[in-house]
Formats: structure tokens, C-alpha cells, sequence
């Protein structure tokens, strides 16, 4: 089997017999959904392949290719009337530079498109009647002349826009006032962009243009371009196109069966559950519509996984494709806001640990659709707007509905949540990368990994991490920040499924290091943690006294002892769970006791399975 890993040619795939997840079958949904559809997806997300897959069905160009690309899928055993039937141009965006002057690139808009225009004059000249001028430094001219040459056939026009947002992305990351001022010169007012979406909007009054699709990340530029493109549907929320992009679990799992009976009889060195365990925990978890009932695994980075599957017989080392990582700098702006950084901690599971109720870690009104680059940049940013952007940007994903009918939104999966912890270890505790905590930090993680020895650890956190997270302006120094604590050090995906708040059958564990399975060769354990706080009032010593006490004696007080019952216990029970579902021989337990911002104690357990 040969994964098409970083190809988005539709016809590459299909000629040279690249596996390919079939979506045809939604070419008649997308047709009845309107003729001007805006189709929004995080990067990386296979939306230029849908693009290149509708090209290819869409060109009367490549009519007498029907046969050979569609015959084998959906589409081509039921295909729609309109296949075949249109002119198709195709405009990249993401080759449309942020960098340089206003007049620099708006050169660099003009001669895309008149490069576009150019390509749809060769490849349609034996159906053009009418010759097409290319206005060298006027593409809009060079537009409206394609429109009349059109116009003269039987035939009318579909126009492809991949990344429209690419330009505002670059400007909203950059944050920079100059960059700012460029975005504005083009979409505000007579500016560029702004005039080419009036043109595309114009077309489809009686000009030749028929249909539209547009893809990106976010509704930013067409929220600033206001009336200059104020036609198009927007689908990205609807159920029937959740998994327009992206794989489904049973899908995945096919594929996976299918792998593993293709070694020529062989058994493969993995498992397929295992290897569908791992694929779930990393990369699937998102939903792109509030009744959307199926998460979905990130097409990219499952393909990632699975060429290196076929081609080595194991997962990749590192989970995360570093060329295909999340913008980190879409964390690194959002925690500068005001209440950014709070946003983050809620993400990663501040509200469960506080309220208990597990419920999503964020909760807003309804997301935020309609914004501009000047109300990311320069308004008063609440935690509905700062969610919505972590959705655009597939950071966070949608969990359904509240009973008050508001929207839930959480991490979708184990490669996001990385992002979390890396951005909050680099605010939180930059010295953990340099000098003597750095040299102590690998050491004190391996004896806890190997030995089952927390000693090393603990006093770094308490020695350091205690101290920073103390000073923070926040009001939550309780078992969350003794979490958050161990969770933003241990978090690495080399050897671990590292998962906060893990649900099991009888509640959520709050830190689980299960074993990856492909790791399992190496010597290290499945750990589980347990926390719990106890403030010095409670405990009756001055901040002082805890300090100079040994742990030991520490551990015998009766309320350090109650709350160290309670956490083993829940450990316990969720071990128990964790054992089974991950088929564990022993797992090693810790019950923690934050004995305020001054110490730890903690109980350690071993569960042994049947």
C-alpha cells in the first residue's frame, strides 16, 4: 500500500494507485448545498486535495479521464449530471506573500491570477472562441476578459479559491503594526483583495461564473471584506460535511486490517488495536459541527503514520511530524492576551479539576463566526472570541451542546495538547532548559519512569516549579497547580501517552504515562497519578514548618494521611480500569498530597493485573 503522505494532486494519487479515502459520494450534497460554498478546515487538513478532487471532476477538459480517475469511486458508479461540465480555474492564495510593500504585493496578487488566467487560456483553447487578454499589471481586467471568452460557450466557469485567508494568517501571527497596515490597504476600502472578491462576486450575476468553492482556515478576510463578497454559503458547520475532510475511526481501522494482511502472509511485528489505540489517542478527536455525532483523526498526520508503518513495520518515533505541527505561534498570541494564559490551563483540564464535574474545559455562548484582523489585533479579547480562534485554528474542537444549549469546546488529541504544555513550560518555567535544572530534570524523569522513585522530582517542584507557579496571578493553588506541575514536566511523547484528565469507566484519572505500545520493547512503566491539596490552615503548620519537616513525619498527620486514603483509593479504582484497557501487567501508582506551594508527599501503590 502507498500512502500519499504531503501529496494533494488528485490525479498523482490516482494514476500512480496511492490509497485514497473515498469522498466522492459528496459531490451531490456539495452541488445541492449552493453555489457559492465556503468550506473552512484547519491546515493540514486534506483541503487541497478535496480542491484538486473537484477540479478533476468538474473540467471538461478531462472528460475522457472520467473513467479512469472516478470509475472506481462513489461518484463514477453514480455520477452527477454536472460532471465534466465547466471550465475550472484554480487560485492559490498561500502563494501570496505578506512580506514587502503594499504595491509589492499587490504585484504578487496580479500575477497569480493572470498566471492562473494564463493556464486556463492553454489548457481551453481549442473550446475558447473568443481570444484572452492577459493586462500585465490589471488582473481584474484580465478576469473580465476570461469572463467574456466564457461567455461565448456553451459552458460556464467554476472557480477554485484555496487558503483565500493565507495572507490575514501570516498578518494575525505576525501581529506587527506595519503588517496591519498592509492587510488594511488591501481588503479595506477600493483595496485589492477587496475588489477581486467584488469581481468574483460580480461574475456570478450573468457573467459565465456558476459555482465557487473557497477554502481556508478562518472568516476573518471575508468578515473585513464585508459587502465586497457577502454571497458565499458557509458549510463548515454543517453535520453532512463533518468528515468531508478528515478520517473516520472505522475508516481508520480499515485500513489498518487491510495493512496488516498485505506482508504476503506474514504476521507484522504490530497489532492492528495497538496500532489503532495510538493512532486515537494522537490524532483523532475532532468534530467540526455542534450535531456531529463521530470525531474525526487529522488526514495528514494519520498518513504520516501510517507510510511508516508500511514502509518500516512500526509507528514513527516522534508522533508529531515536525514539518506539519501547529502554528505554535497561534498559542504564543493568544497566551499574550489578557486571560490568555487562563484560557490555556482551562483547555487542559483547569475547570474539571476544580468543579469535579468533568465536564468540557471550555464552555462559551456559541462561537465567534464573524471577526476581522483589526478585532484580533486590537479589541478587548473575551474567552468566546479566544476559543474561536482556537477552533479555526484546530486547536480546539467542538464537544457538543451544554443543557443551556451553549458550546463546549476541548482538546481533540494527544499531538494538540502538546502544544498546550510546551507553550505553558516556556511562560511558566524557561529555566528548566538551562543550567543546573536542566542537568537534573532528564535524571529526576527516568528514576521516576524506571525505578518508580518520585524523590527527584518532587524536590525539583518544589524547589523551583512551587515557586514560579506561586507567583502567578492566579486564584488556584490547589490540586490543579500540583498537576499542572508534574504534567508540563513529564509530557513527552517519546516513550508515553501522557493524558490528563483520562477518563476511565469509574472517573478521570488525573495524570496517566501509559506505555506507548510500540515502545513497550524499552525499559520503562505505566504510572498513574493521583492529587490531591491541602492548605497550610488545614494542616495547622506555618509555611515554614512544612518546610523543615521530614516528608515522612509529614505523611503520618491525620489530614495529610486522609487525603493520601482518598487518592489512593480513587487510584486504585482507576488503575484497575487502565490495566484492563491497556492490558497492563503492573501499574504504578502514586497518591500526592500538595501540602500547600511547599511541599509534597505522597504514597506510592503498585496494581498488578489478573
Amino acid at each position: 500500500m502507498h500512502f500519499p503522505y504531503g501529496l494533494s494532486d488528485f490525479s498523482t494519487l490516482i494514476e500512480h494507485d496511492y490509497w485514497y479515502l473515498d469522498r466522492t459520494d459528496r459531490l451531490a450534497d456539495i452541488e445541492a448545498a449552493g453555489r457559492q460554498l465556503i468550506f473552512l478546515r484547519p491546515r493540514r487538513f486534506g483541503k487541497s486535495l478535496l480542491l484538486s478532487m473537484l477540479e478533476h471532476y468538474y473540467d471538461l477538459a478531462r472528460a475522457d479521464q472520467f473513467e479512469t480517475l472516478f470509475g472506481h469511486l462513489a461518484v463514477g458508479r453514480n455520477p452527477t449530471p454536472l460532471h465534466n461540465q465547466y471550465f475550472v480555474m484554480k487560485w492559490d492564495f498561500s502563494l501570496v506573500p505578506a512580506q514587502g510593500e503594499v504595491h509589492d504585493i499587490e504585484h504578487t496578487v496580479h500575477q497569480h491570477i493572470n498566471d492562473r488566467i494564463e493556464n486556463f487560456r492553454e489548457t481551453y483553447a481549442a473550446q475558447l472562441k473568443t481570444a484572452i487578454r492577459i493586462h500585465p499589471d490589471n488582473a481584474i481586467s484580465s478576469w473580465e476578459s476570461a469572463l467574456r471568452a466564457v461567455s461565448q460557450t456553451s459552458h460556464k466557469l467554476y472557480l477554485l479559491i484555496d487558503e483565500y485567508d493565507n495572507f490575514a494568517n501570516e498578518v494575525l501571527m505576525a501581529g506587527r503594526s506595519g503588517s496591519q497596515d498592509r492587510y488594511e490597504s488591501l481588503l479595506y476600502g477600493e483595496g485589492l483583495l477587496k475588489t477581486v472578491f467584488k469581481a468574483v462576486k460580480a461574475a456570478a450575476g450573468g457573467m459565465g461564473l456558476d459555482r465557487v468553492f473557497i477554502t481556508g482556515v478562518s472568516p476573518v478576510v471575508l468578515s473585513d471584506m464585508t459587502s465586497g463578497y457577502n454571497v458565499g454559503e458557509s458549510i463548515y458547520l454543517l453535520p453532512e460535511f463533518n468528515d468531508l475532510c478528515g478520517f473516520t475511526e472505522s475508516e481508520v481501522s480499515a485500513v489498518l486490517e487491510q495493512l496488516a494482511a498485505s506482508k504476503d502472509g506474514q504476521t507484522p511485528p504490530w497489532l492492528v488495536s495497538e496500532a489503532l489505540a495510538t493512532m486515537r489517542t494522537f490524532y483523532n478527536g475532532y468534530r467540526f459541527s455542534e450535531e456531529a455525532t463521530e470525531s474525526l483523526y487529522n488526514p495528514t498526520l494519520s498518513l504520516y503514520f501510517l507510510k511508516a508503518l508500511a514502509r518500516a513495520g512500526r509507528p514513527p518515533s516522534r508522533l508529531l511530524d515536525e514539518n506539519l505541527a501547529m502554528d505554535r505561534n497561534k498559542l504564543t498570541y493568544i497566551a499574550s492576551l489578557p486571560q490568555g494564559e487562563a484560557l490555556l490551563i482551562a483547555a487542559l483540564g483547569g475547570q474539571e479539576a476544580e468543579s469535579e464535574k468533568h465536564e468540557a474545559p471550555v464552555v462559551v455562548p456559541e462561537l465567534v463566526r464573524r471577526f476581522g484582523v483589526a478585532d484580533v489585533l486590537a479589541a478587548v479579547k473575551d474567552q468566546p472570541f479566544m476559543a474561536s480562534l482556537l477552533y479555526f485554528f484546530g486547536i480546539l474542537t467542538l464537544d457538543g451542546l451544554t443543557p443551556f444549549n451553549e458550546c463546549r469546546l476541548r482538546i481533540p488529541n494527544l499531538v494538540a495538547r502538546g502544544l498546550y504544555v510546551e507553550r505553558l513550560r516556556e511562560t511558566w518555567l524557561p529555566q528548566v532548559n538551562q543550567g543546573e535544572s536542566a542537568r537534573a530534570l532528564q535524571p529526576a524523569i527516568r528514576r521516576l519512569a524506571q525505578q518508580a522513585d518520585l524523590t527527584p522530582l518532587a524536590d525539583l517542584i518544589e524547589q523551583g516549579y512551587f515557586r514560579v507557579l506561586s507567583n502567578r496571578d492566579y486564584r488556584w493553588t490547589n490540586e490543579l497547580l500540583v498537576k499542572f506541575a508534574f504534567l508540563t514536566l513529564l509530557f513527552d511523547d517519546r516513550l508515553y501517552m501522557v493524558v490528563s484528565e483520562l477518563e476511565t469507566d469509574r472517573g478521570y484519572a488525573d495524570l496517566a504515562l501509559i506505555l506507548r505500545p510500540d515502545m513497550r520493547r524499552f525499559q520503562a512503566l505505566d504510572l498513574v497519578l493521583e492529587f490531591k491539596y491541602l492548605g497550610l490552615k488545614e494542616l495547622g503548620l506555618s509555611g515554614e514548618q512544612v518546610r523543615a519537616a521530614p516528608r515522612a513525619e509529614l505523611a503520618q498527620r491525620s489530614a495529610v494521611a486522609a487525603r493520601l486514603n482518598e487518592a489512593e483509593a480513587q487510584a486504585r479504582d482507576y488503575g484497575a480500569t487502565l490495566i484492563q484497557r491497556h492490558g497492563l501487567k503492573t501499574l504504578h501508582a502514586f497518591a500526592v498530597v500538595a501540602l500547600g506551594v511547599e511541599r509534597l508527599v505522597w504514597r506510592p501503590v503498585v496494581i498488578a493485573g489478573d
